[in-house]
């Protein structure tokens, strides 16, 4: 096995005499055995991405190496490399043993029996033995997806590829291959990049995630890392359901201000200015990260948004409930500063509390769990610490 290096890829495309750049300058070090995923909205360059290593796509600049052998001009069938699509792409007039050994006959020269072994094997470790006399048309989506993935596994490849392999699977048959998937990588060894636009798929199967965005990377780390730490604003924003919370604030000297409609007083905090529909003081040491920064986006996970009996901290405010998502162990409870507000932010807390629209609720905002980014750039100023995640005491 072995790992797989992109140097500055780009990919750029000629639309009618102009150039569209799908890929931008990408760099990512995949390391041998490590399951990679690359996530991002739709459009954002991560099919291309993955077409370049196969060598469906030209590499307009940058260097692509399986190992150290530079790979931009080898045919796909020369770069071990085997993928799996999205639309199964199985032969419908052969059977599933034919599909798997097709393959093998093409670009091997091992014997019938070593082929047929291998096949049998295969289909063994993905329990599909039952289904090798039977057509791709006999079969579920579950089934044929199994059927493309050994036809990729039969190859024994350095790399495997695949490019959102559970979409046209339904929700429960996701999570069940999620799991499968997972499993029998680990069990192979073998180095993958998986494109995925599911949010969920990247966090729970990545050993690390890629996220881009209009074709330029915005952070390679692990999922836990780029979910509570960060780099960006978009990348705070794209990962998470609910996504994030975003405050545009004014930073004025110990306070953060955010200004549109006037709103409760914060209990211990600064009053609010005529105005002011937010006011969130900050302590010295994250008016240090903020820096020279005279505007940032205040950001904090649902999660950490704490519904408490009495104000009695700087970070406690008044709000008014506004739409309650019941979705069995959790609610998301939508709040507004004031009845007149038509701006929410959401707090998920257990499903075992009861919360109804309309009826006022104080909402703490711990400091500790805040992030802040640069209002110009996107960069951020400041994260909460994995550190601080485990300290922090359960709520109740």
């Amino acid at each position: 096995m072995t790992g797989l290096t992109l140097d500055r890829v780009t990919k750029v495309f000629d639309d009618d005499g102009g150039d569209v750049v799908a890929v931008d300058d990408v760099t990512i070090d995949i390391e041998d055995g490590e399951f990679l995923v690359l996530v991002g909205p739709s459009g954002c360059g991560k099919s291309t991405t993955l077409r370049m290593i196969a060598g469906l796509e030209s590499v307009t600049r940058g260097e692509i190496r399986l190992g150290d052998e530079v790979v931009n001009r080898k045919p796909p069938k020369d770069r071990d490399i085997a993928m799996v699509f999205q639309s199964y792409a199985l032969y419908p007039h052969m059977t599933v043993r034919g599909n798997m050994r097709f393959g093998l006959e093409e670009s091997t020269d091992m014997s019938d029996d070593e082929i047929e072994r291998k096949v049998t094997e295969t289909a063994e470790m993905l329990g599909i033995s039952d289904l090798l006399d039977r057509k791709p048309g006999e079969l579920s989506g579950g089934q044929r997806q199994r059927v493309a993935l050994g036809r990729a596994i039969v190859r024994d490849p350095e790399v495997f590829l695949m490019d959102e392999p559970l979409s046209n699977l339904d929700a429960k048959l996701r999570a069940e291959m999620r799991t499968e998937l997972l499993r029998l990588q680990e069990d192979l060894g073998v180095t993958t990049v998986y494109v995925t636009h599911d949010q969920t798929e990247a966090m729970t199967m990545g050993d690390r995630i890629a996220i881009l965005n209009g074709g330029k990377l915005m952070q390679v780390a692990t999922p836990l890392e780029a979910y509570h730490r960060p780099a960006n604003r978009f990348v705070a924003g794209f990962l998470g359901e609910p996504s994030m919370n975003f405050f545009e604030m004014e930073v004025r000297g110990d306070r953060l201000v955010g200004a549109s409609e006037r709103t409760a007083e914060p209990s211990g905090g600064s009053s609010p200015e005529d105005g002011d529909e937010f006011v969130y003081p900050v302590s010295a040491e994250t008016r240090e990260a903020i820096g020279d920064a005279s505007a940032v986006t205040l950001g904090v996970r649902p999660e950490d948004v704490e519904l408490v009996r009495t104000a009695d901290g700087p970070h406690d405010f008044e709000t008014v409930v506004d739409v309650v998502e019941p979705t069995g162990n959790e609610n998301n409870v939508y709040l507004a500063f004031s009845s007149e507000s038509e701006r929410t932010f959401v707090a998920t807390i257990s499903g075992m509390r009861s919360v109804e629209a309309g009826q006022p609720a104080i909402a703490r905002i711990p400091e500790s769990a805040i992030h802040l980014f640069d209002a110009d750039t996107g960069e951020a100023l400041r994260n909460r610490s994995l550190d601080d995640l485990e300290e922090t005491e359960p709520r109740v």
